[in-house]
């Protein structure tokens, strides 16, 4: 699996669909009778690694049947690279057919591959201790850089009743959080009839009678209402943090972006919400290296992000994708300068993150542990509900709880705690 929260969450329902044939899902790295690769096609990188491991999965096992599905083959340019591979087992399924691949593979739904797109479903999220629960799919925004409107089209809500009625199944399973994804989660409930909005969701969510907590995925500022910072700051189940993507903080980048707000506009948003709910966790994405991007408008971007002081940062380049708006604008800087651009950023980044997370020295929080041990220390690990992830000792027990977690010390590298049990 490649790509977004919504791929994971899709691959994991194309899984179930296979089990319920009677397939036996393996391991990755053994050999299979058939693989599923579910692609992404954000950026030229990944492109490129979805081919390779195609070609991975080739030589791994000739004999075996190849499901290319995903956002890389929504693109007819891309559909010809896989056939040049010239591997006559390589099935080809659009985005729009990842519900009924087990039925092509089998050879019963041939005759309705054009039919409508079927709602995909979970039931469990295998080796995670998060599930991830989309709600919405598509995007109606045009941001000059992006291929995701194209690829996956127009935002479309899921049923409200059977993302509850989901939820009610995860949580059963044993998960104590809930992520909720979307293409672009804000637009939830515009499309429906009656119109809802996401908050309602959560509120829904909320009424669910067990414990476990509900995070937000991504969303963007234009759908970060009042409402839903209201809702956020008196919740006893929503975690306390937004990842709110920014892409730059520069008012002509912005506009080159066809982003619908401007630099100021986030900064008024992130005062607003702090004052509402001050030890709130904010992250972002910055994107570098826009074409256009300027010297100036880099610095514009270091000031921006210096004033909002993300607690985390996602930092990229651009890749320019062929069918958006972007992709034919000139003057992109090298790829020496995006280079030096992306360092500053990342040691700006380091230093927001150290600083937030000093913050809770000597205050306990509430940690949803992880099932696999941190790599480095060998101590249980997990997230707390503002997104810092803490390492502390304890018995493989507390895996998969949620568990109380005195933070006593913070580097660079790391927030460490003890478990705070009665």
């Amino acid at each position: 699996t490649f790509g977004c929260k919504v791929n994971q969450y899709e691959s994991q329902a194309i899984s179930e669909l296979f089990l319920r044939e009677g397939f036996r899902q393996i391991d990755n790295g053994l050999v299979a009778d058939i693989y599923v690769l579910n692609t992404c096609t954000v950026t030229q990188k990944t492109d490129e690694e979805c081919l390779r491991l195609a070609r991975q999965l080739i030589r791994r096992n000739p004999q075996s049947k190849i499901i290319v599905t995903g956002c890389f083959i929504q693109d007819d340019r891309n559909i010809e690279k896989l056939k040049n591979l010239s591997w006559s087992n390589l099935i080809i399924a659009k985005n729009s057919e990842k519900s009924r691949l087990p039925h092509i593979v089998l050879g019963k739904d041939l005759q309705s591959r054009a039919s409508c797109e079927r709602d995909l479903y979970i039931s469990d999220f295998f080796n995670h201790s998060r599930a991830f629960l989309k709600i919405q799919d598509g995007c109606s925004n045009s941001c000059s850089y992006c291929k995701i409107p194209l690829v996956r089209g127009a935002s479309r809500s899921r049923d409200r009743g059977l993302i509850l009625d989901e939820a009610k199944r995860l949580i059963d399973k044993g998960f104590k959080e809930i992520v909720l994804c979307g293409i672009c989660l804000g637009a939830f409930g515009r499309d429906l009839a009656p119109k809802t909005e996401l908050t309602d969701l959560i509120g829904d969510l909320e009424n669910i009678n067990a414990d476990f907590r509900i995070r937000l995925s991504s969303i963007e500022a234009t759908d970060v209402t009042p409402r839903l910072i209201e809702k956020m700051g008196s919740s006893k189940k929503i975690c306390r943090h937004l990842h709110i993507p920014f892409q730059s903080g520069d008012d002509k980048t912005l506009s080159l972006m066809n982003r619908k707000l401007k630099s100021d506009d986030y900064k008024r948003l992130i005062e607003f919400i702090r004052k509402k709910i001050p030890d709130i966790a904010i992250t972002s994405d910055i994107m570098v290296g826009f074409t256009g991007e300027e010297k100036e408008s880099f610095q514009n971007t270091l000031n921006f992000v210096n004033q909002i002081s993300p607690s985390r940062l996602h930092i990229f380049p651009y890749s320019p994708r062929p069918g958006t708006a972007s992709f034919s604008f000139p003057n992109r800087p090298t790829e020496k300068v995006v280079k030096e651009r992306m360092e500053s950023l990342s040691l700006l980044a380091r230093e927001f993150s150290y600083n937030y997370r000093k913050i809770f020295i000597n205050k306990t929080v509430r940690v949803l542990v992880e099932s696999r041990l941190d790599k480095k220390t060998g101590q249980l690990s997990g997230y707390s509900d503002n997104y810092i992830r803490v390492v502390f000792n304890g018995k493989n027990e507390l895996k998969n709880c949620l568990v109380p977690v005195r933070i006593e010390d913070v580097t660079i590298d790391y927030t460490k705690g003890s478990a705070s049990l009665t």
